[in-house]
């Protein structure tokens, strides 16, 4: 026997059982992953949204050839020409096929034009061998050949209208169908694929919210 006070001191230690406590797992990275992806799709949604009314806008623009087959050339009627294609609207693209070397493309007031005057030109392209472009406002635009060839009949002239409002859906029963849409017109494809990403976008910001 020993006393009290030294057996408290000298008697074998003997660990406790450790018991096993549940471990608490914290999911810190699904929270701030979810905050990451709806800060991601907000900074998306406005370039998104700029681009669907640009590819809006330009699926409703038409394309000309200027001077169809006879292209950019002396000695074509392009008062006629317009004749066949008018109105014209604003977005739509004049493109200009010439002969490299030998034809630029000279954009100039309604002076110039009659004239066949460059000297005060607005814009003036010859390089390569063709030239587009975009009627980007209303009004008159006028073009000609400062290569001697605007008095051969190589000169433009065209009046830019604004867009015309959507027409509403035929009906049924008053049907044209001798009607032929202008050639140009961009298909309607491009308009059902781009809402399709619209709907497909909005869905992702809905489940991401």
């Amino acid at each position: 026997m020993c006393p009290s006070l030294l057996c408290f001191f000298f008697l074998p230690f003997r660990p406790h059982r450790s018991i096993s406590l549940p471990k608490l797992r914290l999911n810190l990275n699904s929270s701030s992953d979810h905050q990451r992806n709806q800060i991601m799709a907000r900074k998306l949604l406005l370039p998104f949204l700029l681009f669907l009314s640009l590819s809006s806008w330009l699926a409703s623009a038409d394309r000309f050839t200027v001077g169809d087959s006879q292209a950019w050339n002396p000695n074509v009627n392009y008062t006629a020409w317009v004749d066949k294609h008018k109105p014209f609207h604003v977005g739509d693209w004049l493109v200009f096929y010439y002969q490299p070397g030998m034809a630029d493309v000279v954009q100039v007031d309604e002076a110039g034009y009659n004239n066949c005057d460059a000297s005060s030109s607005i814009s003036n392209y010859s390089k390569g061998r063709s030239y587009a472009f975009q009627l980007n406002h209303t009004g008159d635009y006028y073009f000609i050949c400062s290569r001697g060839f605007c008095y051969g009949g190589m000169r433009l002239a065209i009046v830019s209208q604004p867009l015309p409002p959507p027409s509403p859906p035929p009906s049924s029963h008053n049907d044209d169908l001798s009607a032929a849409p202008r050639s140009c017109h961009a298909p309607a494809f491009p308009l059902l694929a781009i809402a399709a990403t619209a709907a497909a976008l909005l869905a992702l910001l809905q489940s991401i919210a």
